[in-house]
């Protein structure tokens, strides 16, 4: 199919945004994940597969927008079925996807994904290269990324150029234009070359981020083994001068937060874990919802402790079905289950 006629079949998929004074563009990676009709087995012992589509940054994007947000996902798939297949979930999830591009020669990137029997998570990736990895800085839609207040992404698409510079560059037009950076690391050890590689680069791009959102596991990866408890680790080794929030998060424990004026702790909110798959995109998507709507929050402490609150409800509600983007909640769930929590 030509490049004219993917376009002309682009714009019967968009959608409007709504409302880009609270607009939320995630950039970076979405993919196919194939995870096993049976739970606790190995990948060779998996009798079948089941498909969902994945990619931490555009499960942030369906999360907002899940939640009543506005939301735009920026990042390039493969020009075939499964290409096509996650444009049209973003748009019948009301997420804008015009910023989405569709590469001809490679394919849309898959990920096997299982939870072993001993708990122990195990990946295995086909991108060789894949379409996301291969998003050009021309091909970026500036005028999307304009409009964002607030604009997130992770730390995948530093793994390669020319994705690598196409990130930067994207993160350069966002703070040009004001938009709040917001970066969540979502370390993949598997996909980088070794794990110096990885710590270099997730770093290399730590300062310009605004808000930050690790996790214990991760905490622990870039410090070198440091105790991911201890707030002096924190706040000397990944608190930087410009950051106005780092996010800890916690899993059902729920999440530590630091900024210039205050730091503290939000407990998780109890339930039955099924699957968690997604969790903590759901936790950024509540954050970053509730951000976009009130930037106040940043210096208001009991207004952060609501909307922490409110994220953690958001990733306590997604453990308890399968998949990412099936179980992202809605405002209603999140308000309910925060209800039920209180009485």
């Amino acid at each position: 199919m030509g490049e004219n006629a993917i376009s002309g079949n682009l714009k019967n998929l968009t959608i409007d945004t709504g409302d880009s004074e609270t607009l939320v563009v995630c950039f970076g990676e979405m993919l196919i994940d194939f995870v096993p009709t049976v739970g606790g087995v190995s990948l060779a012992e998996a009798p079948a597969f089941k498909k969902a589509p994945g990619g931490a940054p555009a499960n942030v994007a369906v999360g907002v927008s899940r939640l009543g947000g506005s939301s735009a996902f920026v990042g390039k798939v493969g020009d075939d079925e499964f290409g096509r297949m996650l444009a049209d979930i973003l748009r019948l999830n009301n997420v804008d996807n015009s910023g989405m591009r569709f590469d001809h020669k490679a394919r849309t990137a898959l990920a096997f994904v299982t939870l072993r029997a001993d708990g122990e998570r195990e990946f295995l990736f086909f991108r060789h290269p894949s379409a996301d990895m291969l998003l050009l800085e021309s091909e970026l839609d500036k005028n999307l990324i304009q409009k964002a207040k607030i604009f997130h992404y992770g730390s995948i698409s530093l793994i390669e150029e020319p994705c690598r510079s196409t990130q930067l560059a994207a993160m350069k037009i966002a703070k040009a234009s004001g938009s709040l950076l917001s970066y969540d690391p979502n370390l993949r050890l598997p996909l980088w070359p070794s794990e110096e590689a990885a710590r270099k680069e997730i770093m290399s791009i730590w300062d310009l981020a605004d808000v930050i959102k690790v996790s214990e596991d991760e905490i622990t990866f870039l410090t070198g083994g440091d105790d991911p408890y201890d707030d002096e680790v924190v706040l000397q080794k990944l608190f930087h001068p410009n950051l106005k929030l780092l996010v800890v998060s916690e899993g059902p424990n729920g999440c530590r937060y630091y900024t210039q004026e205050f730091k503290g702790r939000v407990g998780g909110v109890k339930v039955k874990a099924v699957d968690t798959t997604g969790a903590g995109d759901a936790f950024v998507s509540g954050l970053l919802n509730s951000l976009a709507s009130d930037l106040t929050l940043l210096t208001d402490e009991k207004k952060l402790r609501e909307a922490l609150l409110f994220a953690n409800a958001c990733g306590a509600i997604t453990v308890t079905e399968r998949g990412a983007i099936p179980a992202m909640p809605t405002m209603n769930a999140v308000q309910d289950l925060l209800s039920s929590s209180r009485s």
